[in-house]
């Protein structure tokens, strides 16, 4: 083995390695915060959004000549643009609410649709009928689903027949969010000169401006002041709260990272992988440390809806074409297949996803959840 060889090999795992533990990190992080302050989701994921503003202007003064942040008062820019922040915000919300509402473990899920759903709006977009093996990937996933759903066992956190679905009603429109999300980004790179963090930017800075009232509006203010209150009550959910907003900001922002690094050293096929593996270990971690309940049919679930995606994938990554002979790379490691297997599939497993406050909870993820999906579409 040779000395490239080897460090292509360590850097590969570092990343696969680091991208999964902050992905875990996220989805953990906020469901502890989403349990102790359970009236506060908005003001949570205001405060992320706020967190990944931060940190890129942070990242811009220290890298002035790889990241040119854009000028959020271009009316013009902002009204192109209005679609897919509008889309990304209500997919974060819809996110968190779910993400509050359910077991960790269930959480994949409750969003397992993402996968069918981006099929059938992509399909739609471009008009153009997916392929008989795609299909049938879709209707893996969408049977996994059913599965996992189904009556006969007590699926969210709560037994309230009513909140659980509701919070089935959050996990597909999240997931319905994430779809059109996908195709939204591909007609609004080219108003930001395709770039990526400046797509990021605008997405964060959009989504804090439109999610600031609803955060007044809904009464959350009056909750976060009760919050505060408690610390001369010496109560510890404000610790909690606080504390977990900041994890989940910087480690959102750690995601997108990741997700920059992974589209160089990685292919579809090592993301998809690793998305399942992180899947298995959240179910596992969700039993462990919050005393999640997985049942035969969620268990059956998971799994389907992993084989699912992972077929797909694999269908996928043989539609690739291969590069021209003068353009020295790897098809797998195609960044722009990677933004549409990664992104597509990776979800549903997950963010983030992978979730923010719940995607990106990483997903995804939430301020970096909504950095990162930029990225990898």
């Amino acid at each position: 083995m040779s000395p490239s060889t080897s460090t292509s090999r360590l850097q590969i795992a570092g990343v696969v390695g680091f991208y999964m533990s902050a992905a875990l990190v996220m989805v953990f992080v906020n469901k502890a915060v989403l349990n102790s302050s359970p009236t506060l989701p908005l003001t949570f994921l205001f405060i992320q959004l706020i967190i990944a503003i931060v940190l890129l202007h942070f990242s811009a003064l220290l890298f002035p000549n790889k990241i040119e942040l854009p000028n959020v008062w271009d009316l013009q820019k902002a009204r192109q643009l209005f679609a897919v922040v509008s889309v990304n915000i209500v997919g974060l919300v819809f996110n968190t609410l779910c993400l509050r509402d359910v077991d960790a473990s269930f959480f994949q899920i409750a969003r397992g649709m993402v996968l069918p759903l981006t099929i059938i709006v992509s399909a739609i977009n471009t008009r153009v009928l997916p392929s008989a093996r795609i299909l049938l990937a879709a209707i893996i996933v969408t049977c996994g689903f059913l599965v996992g759903v189904a009556p006969s066992s007590p699926s969210p956190a709560s037994d309230s027949p009513r909140v659980a679905a509701r919070a089935l009603l959050f996990g597909f429109l999240s997931s319905l969010m994430i779809a059109l999300h996908a195709v939204l980004i591909k007609s609004s790179l080219p108003h930001v000169s395709n770039s990526s963090i400046q797509l990021a930017y605008w997405t964060n800075a959009g989504s804090a401006a439109m999610l600031a009232p609803f955060v007044i509006l809904s009464g959350e203010i009056g909750e976060l002041a009760k919050l505060i209150q408690g610390v001369s009550l010496g109560q510890d959910d404000w610790k909690v709260f606080f504390a977990g907003s900041a994890v989940t900001g910087l480690f959102g922002f750690f995601i997108c990272v990741a997700a920059l690094i992974s589209i160089k050293v990685t292919s579809p096929v090592t993301h998809m992988f690793s998305s399942a593996a992180r899947s298995v270990l959240q179910t596992l971690l969700g039993v462990w440390l919050f005393g999640d309940i997985i049942t035969i049919a969620r268990g059956t679930s998971i799994m389907v809806i992993l084989a699912g995606t992972l077929y797909f994938t694999w269908v996928k990554s043989l539609e690739v074409p291969a590069p021209a002979p003068s353009r020295r790379a790897d098809p797998e490691r195609d960044p722009e297949a990677l933004r549409e297997i990664g992104k597509k599939a990776g979800q549903q497993s997950g963010f983030a996803g992978d979730t923010g406050a719940g995607a990106g909870a990483g997903a995804g993820s939430t301020s970096g959840g909504s950095a990162r999906r930029s990225e990898e579409k």
